[in-house]
Order: C-alpha cells, then sequence, then structure tokens
C-alpha cells in the first residue's frame, strides 16, 4: 500500500508523490500541463513570482495499493488521460 499527493498550482495537476515509508517517488506531468498553468496565470493576470507561487499546494493524501513507482505512474497516466476535459474547462474563455 502506497501514500501518493498530487501538487498542483490551483486545481490544475503538476506531479504525483507517492510512498511507503521507505521509499518515495516523484512523477512529474508532461509539459502540457505546465503549459495549461502558464496559460492560465495569463488569462488570470498572474504575472508576479510571489503570487504564482502562492498558488501551488499539495492535494490530500489518499493510499492506493501497489509499490510507490507504480503508485505514481497509475496515476499520472489517470491525469494525462483526463488532460483534455482539464484543459476545456480553465481554458472555455478562449473559445
Amino acid at each position: 500500500m502506497a501514500r501518493y499527493q498530487i501538487l498542483y498550482w490551483k486545481e490544475i495537476p503538476s506531479l504525483v508523490e507517492a510512498t511507503d515509508g521507505r521509499e518515495t517517488v516523484q512523477v512529474p506531468l508532461s509539459e502540457r500541463f505546465q503549459e495549461l498553468i502558464d496559460a492560465v496565470a495569463m488569462l488570470e493576470g498572474i504575472f508576479g513570482a510571489e503570487e504564482y507561487l502562492e498558488q501551488w499546494h499539495k492535494g490530500p493524501v489518499h493510499s492506493r495499493d501497489g509499490v510507490p513507482e507504480d503508485v505514481a505512474e497509475r496515476i499520472a497516466a489517470e491525469l494525462e488521460a483526463a488532460f483534455n476535459d482539464l484543459r476545456a474547462r480553465h481554458l472555455h474563455r478562449l473559445d
């Protein structure tokens, strides 16, 4: 059993971290998530470093069966699969 958390900028995920107490694994999401973060920051007028950094936070801790590497990779794959819906929710103002 591994515990995992997702690092977010606002509600946009960026990284998955999983641990079993002995091993900790971090899996960054693809570059398109960072591109979405940057686009949303621009749309919302967040240009200052301090204001930008204040938006980063970790989500709640969850548990899932498996070793940390497998859990982190599965969660990251789930987030990657949901990217288009996430992008549409955040960039609907551009349409």
